[in-house]
């Protein structure tokens, strides 16, 4: 891990979520904590850039060990993207390489689900999402013939917890897990 970078922005937020911090203080401090790791791709291990050639890939990074928080590398092969899904905790997403577009979604009164205006994420740029806020979403690699990478930080262990993928049509909800790709995490 190039000079330590994970480890800071480990420590510095971990500072921040000790002063028991407002989702407004974190989406404000900590977007700017998750901006300055991703100001310059030069820190993130090999391993934790791998694409799959069917799924995106959702590599954990590091687990506070209270489940206060977790940060993710998400890996996303040409043309792949999730379905539209939930979080059911704040997050900040930053963009570290390539492009990703970022789909809202909005229950109707027939219990399906709009797609909003999309976003180009581009690298540098720090988005969120919040069950209080907006945090139902589809998330999709730009790129049809590159890799994009992009580092999620979550208010738990997201790999953990307990969240749903909606149909758009139907409004149908499933339960699901995400669990990690890796079962190591690097040293900081």
């Amino acid at each position: 891990m190039s000079d330590g970078k994970l480890l800071s922005f480990v420590k510095e937020l971990t500072l921040l979520l000790e002063q028991q911090a407002s989702e407004e203080v974190i989406f404000t401090k900590g977007k700017k904590l998750l901006e300055n790791l991703i100001s310059v791709d030069d820190w993130l291990p090999e391993e934790f850039t791998k694409p799959h050639p069917q799924y995106y890939q959702q590599y954990l990074l590091y687990a506070d060990p209270f489940d206060r928080f977790s940060v993710v590398s998400f890996v996303w092969g040409p043309g792949q993207k999730t379905p539209v899904h939930n979080h059911t905790v704040w997050g900040m997403v930053g963009q570290l390489r390539g492009e990703e577009k970022g789909t809202p979604y909005h229950q109707q009164a027939d219990g399906s689900y709009k797609a909003g205006s999309p976003t180009i994420c581009l690298p540098g740029h720090v988005d969120t999402v919040s069950p209080n806020t907006h945090d139902i979403h589809e998330v999709a690699n730009n790129h049809q013939d590159q890799t994009s990478i992009s580092i999620h930080v979550y208010g738990a262990n997201i790999g953990k917890v307990q969240r749903a993928v909606f149909d758009p049509i139907t409004g149908t909800e499933k339960i699901f897990i995400s669990g990690y790709a890796n079962s190591l995490v690097p040293n900081l």
